[in-house]
């Protein structure tokens, strides 16, 4: 775990409000929203699979962060 804490850190403390202010794409969401409703009828092909688990790891990342980043701006405050 600590490998992923040192990322949540770095991406949390370049800009702590961009972090907060971030969203995917219109794209990004229909994409995942897609391929999870899809994996709810059908087992999703190993890629599309693999694509899926890593956009939920990016979305876990993210939520880390964010956390991480409401911290930094708190202690700033």
């Amino acid at each position: 775990m600590r490998p992923y804490k040192e990322l949540i850190q770095f991406i949390a403390s370049l800009s702590p409000r961009d972090v907060l202010d971030f969203k995917p794409s219109e794209t990004a969401r229909q994409r995942v929203w897609e391929l999870i409703e899809r994996q709810k009828s059908a087992p999703l092909p190993a890629d599309e699979k693999a694509e899926l688990d890593h956009y939920l790891e990016i979305e876990h990342l993210m939520r880390l962060a964010k956390g991480r980043a409401r911290q930094l701006l708190a202690h700033a405050q």
